[in-house]
Formats: C-alpha cells, sequence, structure tokens
C-alpha cells in the first residue's frame, strides 16, 4: 500500500482533536505513524530526544507521546526521565515504542512512568487502538479531577456557611446562657426553681458544645475528624443523657433498669473508655432519645454496661425495628414510622462509634424487642 509523506513536524493542524507526539529517529517509521493517526489526532513529529523535549514543552494541551527507545544522542529512557522531571510535562502519558525483545527493557519504562509498550513491528489497527484507549482513560482522569475540584469548592463553601451559621447561633445563646448565671446569683430561689434554672444553663451550655462541633460529623464522613481519645467515663455520660431525657421518661412511665456485668448498677461504678466525651453523649442521646420514643408506655428499658477488654453498653427496649430497614439500619437518611423523623440519628451514631475505634451493631432476634450495642476499647 502506497503511503503518504507528511512533514515529520505537523500531520493536522485541527485544534479540537487530541494532540499526539510522535518521536523515532526513522524517518520512514515516523511517516507510517503520523499518517496512520492524522485522521483521528493533532499529530506532532520529531526525530530525535532534544526536539522531542522541545516540541513537548512548546505543544500546549499535548495528550499523549509515542516515544522510540533507541535513538542515538538521547535515548527513549532519557528523553522520558527529563519528560517526568518537569512539571509542565510530568503528566503527559507516554507510550513506549521499541524493537527491543527483553522484559527489562520494558520494567525500565515503566519505572520511569510510561504507560504503555507498543512492539515493533507495529501492527497499525493496534496503535489506533492503544492510542485511543489511554486517550479515553487521560480524558476520563481529567474529568475526575475536574469533580474532585468542584467537590472541594463545594466542601469549602459547606464549610464557610457552617462557620457562619456557628457564629450567629452563638449570639442568642448568650442570653440562655448568661440569664440563668445572673439568676442563680441575684434571686432568691427554691431547691426545686434552682434545680430547674440549672437544667437551663446546662442545656445552654451544651447547644453551644453542639453548634461549636457541628462541622464534626461531615468531618468524619470525609475522614478528616482529629479524633483525641482520652478515658471518658461511659456511665456518667449515660446519666447525663438520662438527665436530658427524663420528662420524656417519666412522661411514658418508662422503667430504666440500669446494669453492669450483670448486677444492678451502683452510684460507686464506672466504665471507662478510651473515646471522646461529647461525642459519646451525642451518640448515647440519638440512641437513648430512639429507644424512649420506640418503647411503649411503662415497658422497661434496658441499660448493660460490660466491662473486660472492651466496653460495651447495650440499650435495650420494647418495639421492633420493622423488618425491611433492619439491614440498612444505620445507613443515612434511613427511617420509618417517624413523621419527623429524618433517618440522620443512628446514622451519626455509627460514624461516631467508628471514629472512635468503636463498634455498633442492632440484634433484633429477640421477638418484639430491639437491642443496640456499642463497643469502645477501655481505658
Amino acid at each position: 500500500m502506497p503511503v503518504a509523506k507528511p512533514s515529520p513536524e505537523i500531520a493536522s493542524a485541527s485544534q479540537e482533536r487530541p494532540r499526539i507526539l510522535v518521536v523515532d529517529d526513522a524517518p520512514e517509521n515516523l511517516g507510517i505513524l503520523l499518517y496512520a493517526l492524522k485522521e483521528d489526532y493533532t499529530v506532532v513529529g520529531a526525530r530525535n530526544g532534544a526536539k522531542a523535549l522541545q516540541l513537548a514543552a512548546a505543544t500546549p494541551a499535548l495528550d499523549l507521546i509515542l516515544l522510540d527507545i533507541v535513538m542515538p544522542e538521547m535515548d527513549g529512557y532519557q528523553v522520558c526521565a527529563r519528560l517526568k522531571a518537569e512539571e509542565a510535562t510530568r503528566a503527559i502519558p507516554v507510550i513506549f515504542l521499541t524493537a527491543l525483545d527483553e522484559d527489562e527493557s520494558e520494567t525500565i519504562g515503566l519505572e520511569l512512568g510510561a504507560v504503555d509498550y507498543i512492539r515493533k513491528p507495529i501492527h497499525l489497527a493496534t496503535l489506533r487502538l492503544r492510542v485511543k484507549l489511554h486517550l479515553d482513560l487521560l480524558r476520563s482522569r481529567r474529568r475526575l479531577e475536574v469533580q474532585n475540584s468542584s467537590l472541594l469548592k463545594a466542601a469549602r463553601l459547606r464549610e464557610d456557611v457552617e462557620n457562619i451559621a456557628r457564629h450567629d447561633l452563638k449570639g442568642p445563646l448568650t442570653s440562655i446562657i448568661g440569664v440563668p448565671e445572673f439568676l442563680l446569683m441575684h434571686c432568691d430561689f427554691t431547691d426545686d426553681q434552682r434545680a430547674l434554672v440549672k437544667t437551663v444553663e446546662e442545656a445552654g451550655y451544651i447547644m453551644l458544645e453542639m453548634i461549636n462541633r457541628s462541622l464534626d460529623l461531615f468531618k468524619m464522613e470525609n475522614g478528616m475528624y482529629d479524633f483525641r481519645p482520652e478515658p471518658v467515663d461511659i456511665i456518667a455520660v449515660m446519666r447525663q443523657v438520662m438527665a436530658e431525657l427524663s420528662s420524656t421518661i417519666t412522661f411514658k412511665a418508662l422503667p430504666l433498669v440500669l446494669l453492669i456485668d450483670g448486677r444492678p448498677l451502683t452510684d460507686g461504678d464506672k466504665a471507662m473508655a478510651l473515646a471522646e466525651r461529647f461525642l459519646c453523649h451525642s451518640m448515647f442521646l440519638n440512641l437513648l432519645k430512639n429507644a424512649v420514643e420506640a418503647s411503649p408506655p411503662a415497658q422497661a428499658i434496658a441499660i448493660d454496661f460490660g466491662c473486660s477488654a472492651n466496653v460495651t453498653t447495650s440499650i435495650d427496649n420494647a418495639g421492633e425495628v420493622p423488618a425491611e430497614i433492619r439491614s440498612r439500619f444505620f445507613d443515612k437518611f434511613v427511617t420509618a414510622g417517624k413523621r419527623a423523623g429524618t433517618g440522620l440519628g443512628t446514622y451519626s451514631a455509627s460514624l461516631i462509634a467508628r471514629t472512635q475505634n468503636g463498634t455498633i451493631s442492632l440484634d433484633t432476634s429477640v421477638a418484639g424487642r430491639t437491642r443496640i450495642s456499642v463497643d469502645f476499647p477501655a481505658a
């Protein structure tokens, strides 16, 4: 078949198509390669390493380099090493063209950063397919880079909005926290009244802490949370959660049965885990609140603490998790039977447990009851 003799420098002037640099010191090989690719691509040719480096630096948006290995003065390995050493050219995929049969030559090329090898004599149909494959991969990689950049921008925007919201919410909290403090100092309350005002003050501080930590779940989801474990008394955390839910527990007449290692809990008992107190508070508040809401009136809720190599906390309540969501119980936005449910409570509990090197599980093996267990390393 007659072979056209295109210019070894520029085989196509189209600015819309992928750009390929072909480097081969043999004029006949270079002509064949340029002719085989010019119909679909903008092709630039070079007959030595120095010219290849010059064209790679000067050609805008170069997408692929086909590079012969055996060339005088500067071989393909040296050219590839120079390309990968420069910021402007290191990301350009390189395919080596070679008549060498040694496996060692292929290993050297791949170690230098080449993406593929095509052996001579070159079958042109195979060449076109390999070139198309690597250009498709390059386009996919560039799309991912654009998407990642957009996601990073969205993440920064979300963080900015969160910071603004937190700043604006702190203003009203100044009064919620400050007024009870003033009243406790200047008013003659009864013990019950003082306890109520203290409850408001403590709730204000908890809300302030929640606002300060509102970005933490986002950081946990993206693996950016800076977990700083310390010894935390899980029983003390649970007692605080129970106090915050006491009005609902009393309204529904729900007995709370507290056990540790199978025996009744006493005032001096502790269950020390390696965790963060606020994260544990947020997690157990979600879990116990769910148990209280799901439990029928006057039905006991059992909270069992186990202390051995790990600290295990189990919350057992009457009422079943619907069968259709059990396998997805800890997934995001999964909810059933709650008109105002968001499906974030158990998801955040699971995320918090994993962030603290813990585990969380759902047990529905006892008919009519639900048991959730959280396991943390012991302090």
